[in-house]
């Protein structure tokens, strides 16, 4: 009589939930400062991370995030998902080949993607390996502001809008002129502080597409279109000739306005401020929007201003005389 051991047997098991694919490629990451312990079979994801987080080293003393990301040869490159989220349960479906589940309570994301998705590594962080991590520090340990963030003499203006207002334009053009580029186009505050200290995202700028005509350096960029539709050109800052930091304590706040006429800039009250700032936020529940309303309000003790321009350049002047400062 043969004798068969459980191990084969098991190998043999149908395995239609995909419990037994093996994840040999693993990495420890730290954005922002924060764990992520990353594993997954493709190469491609491996080196997606590393584009966003490289060089990065722990800063903080958590508990680490997990991120497990399965990658298969069939599905079509990702779309723009659909969002739910259930108590701690979250989920962000785009297809049957590209979806993620995260539990946020835990720190644990469990994500599959095509193998076309992964090949794009602009569009796998956009999507899912960027974003699902941000989204777990967003709910535990960091709260995401939507704008851009620049400094001068170490005294940073975080630059806010509606989506296509020109955070991203201003944030270069202040950068150029010699400011230090922090963020594109989020802000992340930790809870807890005293003060507005703010992290950014300094590794990539994300242009629209006609970025190029304003600032010639940026010809030869790839112009595509964006996860969300837009057309838009993502360069990575180490190819600029620009200053670049990792945070930077917020002492004024600029909501922008491009338009025709005089530039101007016009102070307004921190109660407008933060219901501005609160308006272009998510809602995550009433304990995380407890602690995203408070870290605003506590933003939102630095002066705020309104900052109407056609021209960059005198944008970038009146940012520099803002009443706070003394330049």
């Amino acid at each position: 009589m043969s004798v068969t051991s459980v191990s084969t047997f098991r190998s043999r098991r149908f395995d239609p939930l995909g419990v037994n694919v093996e994840l040999p490629l693993k990495g420890t990451f730290h954005p922002m400062g924060f764990r992520l312990d990353l594993a997954t079979n493709s190469r491609d994801v491996i080196e997606a991370a590393e584009e966003a987080w490289s060089g990065q080293r722990q800063e903080f003393d958590t508990a680490s995030m997990t991120m497990q990301v399965f990658v298969t040869a069939e599905g079509p490159l990702a779309e723009p998902g659909t969002h739910h989220k259930a108590g701690a349960l979250y989920s962000d479906v785009s297809d049957p080949y590209n979806f993620a589940h995260v539990d946020l309570a835990a720190q644990v994301a469990a994500v599959y993607v095509s193998q076309k998705t992964v090949s794009d590594h602009t569009w796998l962080r956009w999507f899912y390996v960027e974003s699902i991590a941000y989204l777990m520090l967003d709910q535990r340990h960091l709260v995401l502001v939507h704008g851009g963030l620049v400094a001068r003499q170490d005294a940073g203006v975080l630059l806010c809008g509606a989506s296509a207002a020109g955070k991203s334009t201003l944030a270069y053009a202040c950068a150029r002129a010699g400011w230090t580029f922090i963020s594109d186009d989020c802000a992340a505050l930790l809870p807890g502080r005293a003060d507005r200290l703010a992290l950014g995202r300094p590794r990539q700028i994300r242009f629209r597409s006609d970025a190029p005509r304003l600032f010639p350096e940026l010809n030869g960029y790839v112009v595509r279109a964006r996860p969300t539709g837009k057309l838009a050109v993502e360069v990575p800052t180490s190819a600029l000739d620009i200053r670049t930091a990792s945070r930077t304590n917020v002492e004024a706040i600029a909501f922008i306005e491009r338009g025709t006429g005089a530039a101007s800039v016009r102070p307004i009250p921190a109660d407008e401020a933060f219901e501005r700032i609160l308006a272009d936020l998510p809602t995550y529940g009433e304990e995380s929007d407890a602690i995203h309303e408070h870290m605003v309000r506590r933003l939102c003790t630095a002066p705020a201003y309104v900052l109407q321009y056609d021209d960059l350049s005198d944008a970038v002047r009146l940012l520099s005389v803002l009443p706070r400062y003394d330049f």
